[in-house]
C-alpha cells in the first residue's frame, strides 16, 4: 500500500507520516525543502522520538522516499497511484497544494476509477470544503462531478504537540522528530468514500462537528491562554507558564468553561471533557517539548478571527449560558500581545480596534463587556494573580460581562 502525505515537516513526519508507516504503508512526503527531500531520499527512513519528562523513546520510521514539490508531473503521478493521501502542509498552503493534487485525481481518471481518501490534517475549521474548492478550481469541467465523486475530503483532528525542532533535539539526524507520545487521530468518518482504512491511532466520528471544536475550543483554547499569559509574563517556554499557579488556574478555567459550553452543545460527556481537560494541563507541562510561548502564540490576528480559539470559544460560551470569564481573560492577554508586538501604545482605543478589526466586536459587544475590563487591568501592569482575583470574583457573584 502507498500513502502520499503533502508536507515532510513536524506534523507530516511527527505524527501523519509514522501512523501511517506504522500501519503498512509506503509513504512519499512531498515537500519543496530540497535538503528533506534529498535527506529522506538517501535514508529512506526517519526517527520519532517521543519525548516526555521521563525520558525518550525513539521510533524507526520506514521505508519512506520524497518528491519535490515543484515537481507536478512526478507529484501528480504519485497522488495518481496513492491508496491514501493526506496534507500536513498549513491552512495557507492548500491553494498552492491544489493544482497538482487536482492534476494527480485527473490521472486517476484515465487509469482508474478507485475511490481515494484525503487526510487534512490541518487546523481549519471545513478544512474539506476548503481544499475541495481549491481543488475544484484546476479540475476539468467536463469531468469534475466524476473525479469529486471518487474523493474522500476527512477532516482530522490534530491533538499530537510537536514543537519547533530546536538543533540540540536534531543533534546528529537533522530528519529526527521529537514529539509527546499522544498518538490518537479522530477523523470524520461521513468524509471517506470506499472502504476505511485501516490506520493505528484513528478514531472514526460521527458528527465530526464536535471533534473539530473540541480541539479548536478546549485544546488550542488552552494552549492559546498559556501562550499569551505567559508572554505576559516574559516567559519563554509553554511549560514554564502552566507551571505558574495563577496562568494555570487561567488557562484550566477558559477550557473548562469551553468543555461546559460543547457538553451543554453537542450532549457530549460533561465528565469526559473535565478529564480531557486535565490531560492536557499535564501535556503541556512536558519540559522535553520545549515548546515555546512565541510559537504558540504566533499570529495573532487568526488566533483572534471570529470563529477561531479565543473569540469562537467565547461565542460558544455565549451561545450555552456559559460564562466565558476565564476565556475573556485569554482574550485580553492575546489583545495584549498583539498591541505590544505592533509597538503600538497598550490604550483602551488600540485594544477597540484590535477587537474590531480582528475579532468583529464592536466595544458594546458582550464579550467585548468581558474582555476589556481584564485588557485594561493588563494594560495597567497588573500581575496575573490580581487579574486571576478578580474574574474569581467576578464569577463567583454570576455577573453577566465584568
Amino acid at each position: 500500500m502507498k500513502a502520499v502525505i503533502y508536507g515532510a515537516g513536524n506534523i507530516g513526519r511527527g505524527f501523519i507520516g509514522a501512523l501511517f508507516s506504522q500501519s503498512g504503508y509506503e509513504v512519499a512526503f512531498i515537500d519543496i525543502d530540497e535538503r528533506i527531500v534529498t535527506r529522506l531520499n538517501d535514508e529512506r527512513q526517519y526517527c520519532v522520538r517521543e519525548v516526555s519528562n521521563d525520558g525518550y523513546k525513539d521510533n524507526i520510521i520506514k521505508p519512506v522516499c520524497a518528491i519535490d514539490g515543484r515537481n507536478i508531473e512526478a507529484v501528480a503521478d504519485a497522488v495518481a497511484r496513492a491508496d491514501l493521501i493526506a496534507t500536513a502542509v498549513g491552512v495557507r498552503a492548500l491553494p498552492h497544494i491544489a493544482p497538482s493534487l487536482a492534476k494527480g485525481l485527473t490521472l486517476r481518471l484515465t487509469e482508474h476509477q478507485k475511490p481515494v481518501n484525503i487526510i487534512i490534517c490541518e487546523n481549519l475549521l471545513n478544512a474539506n470544503s476548503a481544499l475541495r474548492n481549491e481543488i475544484s478550481k484546476h479540475l476539468p469541467s467536463t469531468d469534475i462531478n466524476l473525479i469529486l465523486a471518487n474523493v474522500g475530503f476527512v477532516e482530522a483532528a490534530i491533538g499530537r504537540m510537536v514543537p519547533i525542532q530546536t538543533p540540540e533535539m536534531q543533534s546528529g539526524d537533522p530528519l529526527r522528530v521529537c514529539v509527546e507520545s499522544y498518538g490518537y487521530l479522530p477523523v470524520d468518518l461521513d468524509g471517506f468514500v470506499g472502504a476505511l482504512p485501516d490506520i493505528r491511532g484513528m478514531i472514526p466520528y460521527s458528527p465530526f462537528d464536535f471533534y473539530i471544536k473540541r480541539k479548536l475550543y478546549i485544546h488550542n483554547l488552552g494552549h492559546a491562554c498559556c501562550a499569551y499569559l505567559g508572554m505576559y509574563n516574559k516567559l519563554e517556554y509553554i511549560y514554564e507558564a502552566i507551571g505558574d499557579p495563577d496562568i494555570r488556574s487561567i488557562c484550566q478555567g477558559a477550557m473548562l468553561e469551553s468543555a461546559a459550553a460543547l457538553a451543554a452543545q453537542y450532549n457530549e460527556s460533561a465528565a469526559a471533557l473535565t478529564d480531557h481537560v486535565s490531560d492536557l494541563i499535564e501535556r503541556f507541562g512536558n519540559r522535553a517539548l520545549m515548546d515555546t510561548c512565541a510559537r504558540v502564540g504566533n499570529d495573532i490576528p487568526r488566533k483572534l478571527a471570529p470563529a477561531d480559539r479565543l473569540i469562537g470559544a467565547a461565542h460558544c460560551c455565549l451561545a450555552q449560558n456559559v460564562m466565558p470569564t476565564h476565556i475573556a481573560t485569554g482574550c485580553a492577554a492575546a489583545v495584549y500581545a498583539y498591541i505590544n508586538q505592533n509597538n503600538m501604545e497598550q490604550t483602551l482605543k488600540n485594544a477597540q480596534a484590535v477587537l474590531s478589526d480582528h475579532a468583529g466586536l464592536a466595544p458594546e459587544h458582550p464579550l467585548a463587556r468581558y474582555i476589556l475590563p481584564i485588557y485594561a487591568m493588563l494594560a495597567e501592569g497588573l500581575s496575573i494573580a490580581k487579574v486571576r482575583e478578580f474574574i474569581q470574583n467576578a464569577c463567583s457573584i454570576g455577573i453577566i460581562g465584568v
